[in-house]
């Protein structure tokens, strides 16, 4: 029973829609990169699910941070870590790992999750 009321629980960060919109992407280029050459492993695959996590881990740690100045330090680092992966999906693009449609899908979720980002820094002055 108690471990059911935790399940339930969510973290102050679940309800940014921010960390919402970050994490599904991550989700969905860890999901993608699964199909790429098995040499990509610990290239282009391992450097696509690191910059989206980190994406995703920044926004949460900035938002545990009780400081203005803090937490655009964490959302700053998180966007540029979006900027990264945003290079990286280009390059699978031009290497043929990913289609142009997946590549328009990825580019329209980066360009709205760092739209989120950007005005979330600004909210935090």
């Amino acid at each position: 029973m108690w471990v059911e009321n935790v399940s339930m629980h969510k973290r102050p960060y679940e309800k940014l829609v921010t960390w919402q919109e970050a994490h599904q992407l991550c989700v969905d280029v860890c999901n993608r990169v699964k199909s790429f050459p098995d040499y990509e492993r610990f290239g282009l695959t391992g450097q696509m699910c690191r910059s989206s996590g980190s994406v995703v881990h920044n926004i949460v740690e900035g938002s545990t941070r009780y400081s203005f100045k803090e937490k655009r330090r964490f959302y700053n680092i998180s966007l540029a870590s979006l900027e990264e992966l945003h290079s990286q999906v280009r390059i699978a693009y031009d290497v043929s790992y990913i289609s142009s449609d997946e590549y328009e899908k990825f580019n329209d979720h980066i360009n709205r999750v760092s739209y989120l980002l950007t005005h979330l820094i600004r909210s935090v002055g």
